[in-house]
């Protein structure tokens, strides 16, 4: 049984919430998200309050339940405050730059790399060595923000790369400190 499932979803009075069939739209003042609902999920818009139900009561939808609350919820959270993760680049001439919808990263290789920015997306460049993304969809926003990191992950002996802003390189030791 799933006890976040059970928890009823707030809706601000900015946010508007369209329910057609399996599809839920919520639009707010960043903008407009859709996301299917698994079919054995009801979900329900009463007093400003989404709740989410069980159809025909049969356990094996039970496990999505709490799934899909957290999903309407982060949902109706990006359209009004919005999600967004920290970058930080590591390395002597490593560094990034915005030119129109596309950054440009210089991360040690033989060329510069252009990485085209999605819709819904914005990334700020701050220092040349911290990025900032974005956006109301919070799957979205990790995508990016993975996808930019595994351009060049952090190494272990000097924490070369791009990390993330709380995350924590475990160091290791050189090959001089074995002797």
């Amino acid at each position: 049984m799933s006890r976040i499932g059970k928890i009823p979803v707030e809706v601000p009075k900015n946010v508007t919430i369209d329910i057609k069939g399996n599809i839920f739209t919520c639009s707010g003042p960043l903008g407009k998200t859709s996301k299917k609902i698994h079919e054995g999920i009801n979900v329900k818009v009463e007093n400003s309050l989404v709740s989410l139900s069980v159809r025909d009561n049969d356990e094996k939808y039970e496990k999505f339940k709490g799934l899909t609350r957290t999903i309407i919820s982060n949902i109706i959270n990006g359209v009004v405050s919005g999600f967004s993760k920290e970058l930080e680049i590591i390395g002597i001439g490593y560094r990034a730059e915005m030119k129109g919808k596309n950054l440009i990263l210089n991360l040690g290789y033989s060329h510069p790399i252009n990485f085209a920015v999605p819709e819904g997306i914005t990334i700020s460049v701050e220092k040349n060595t911290l990025l900032k993304i974005k956006g109301y969809d919070k799957e979205l926003v990790g995508l990016v923000a993975s996808r930019i990191r595994g351009l060049r992950k952090p190494e272990p002996y000097k924490g070369k790369g791009i990390k993330y802003a709380d995350e924590v390189i475990r160091r290791k030791v050189g090959k001089a400190a074995g002797k």
